[in-house]
């Protein structure tokens, strides 16, 4: 079995304080996908994690965004990046390849209060979407991350207050509808197609977590070549190290 995970962590020395290798023992991911690292070095890993190793793609603005991955299966391949300055400056993108699959961490950028980055944004999903496509002409794909963008309204707790706000504009489902739609399958819905109250980010205003005011960001998501493989896909409740929880998905590869 393979399990991955996808978990913003909202500043990894933060998350460290606050549990983040204990999340790491319970979830025991065979891939963990990081985003919004927040920090140029990988912190040491612990003797009781031995067998995984970091790839680590911190962004050229200290404190800003970033990702990382931990791994445990070695792959053939390993890269950070798009080849695109913009955004490989922001340390948005890394890659993974195996025998029968790809896997691609990503952390899609925040539109921002107001929207001043959505163009950044719209811009940023054209190109993942192409080098994503590309990707499939050759093997399956997974792709895990935060995308900054609640699906549906299911995918939030208060769709009709948040329209015109980042995450869940018109413009940025828009995208998303049409990606999934090209053959890409939101694992989590797969499995749960109606089910509501499943989030993956709450503010850490408001208690939002203990009320359950949240959205669904975090995503595991499958070019369809994949589907036979895929055994479950869930959301990992047990751990306060951030204020995202892990998306996670099974498969038999």
């Amino acid at each position: 079995m393979l399990r991955v995970a996808s978990w913003n962590v909202n500043g990894i020395r933060a998350a460290l304080r606050k549990g983040f290798w204990e999340a790491v023992q319970k979830l025991d991911p065979d891939i963990l996908g990081l985003q919004e690292i927040k920090a140029d070095a990988a912190p040491e890993i612990p003797a009781s994690f031995a067998d995984y190793r970091w790839l680590w793609n911190p962004g050229s603005k200290k404190g800003y965004a970033g990702t990382a991955l931990l791994f445990r299966r070695e792959p053939l391949a390993a890269k950070n990046g798009l080849g695109i300055p913009e955004f490989d400056a922001e340390g948005r993108v890394q890659t993974l390849e195996y025998e029968r699959f790809f896997l691609v961490n990503a952390y899609f950028p925040n539109a921002g209060r107001g929207l001043p980055r959505l163009d950044f944004k719209l811009a940023f999903n054209r190109v993942i979407e192409a080098y994503l496509e590309d990707l499939r002409k050759k093997k399956g794909v997974i792709l895990i991350g935060d995308l900054n963008v609640a699906h549906r309204e299911i995918d939030l707790a208060r769709p009709r207050d948040n329209v015109k706000n980042a995450g869940f504009t018109p413009e940025e489902r828009a995208w998303i509808d049409a990606f999934l739609k090209k053959g890409w399958i939101d694992t989590f819905r797969h499995f749960h197609p109606e089910k509501t109250g499943a989030y993956t980010w709450w503010t850490y205003r408001f208690n939002a977590r203990e009320k359950n005011i949240g959205w669904r960001v975090d995503y595991v998501i499958i070019s369809e070549e994949l589907l036979p493989y895929l055994k479950d896909a869930y959301i990992f409740y047990d751990t306060y190290a951030s204020d995202h929880v892990p998306a996670v998905a099974e498969f038999d590869l």
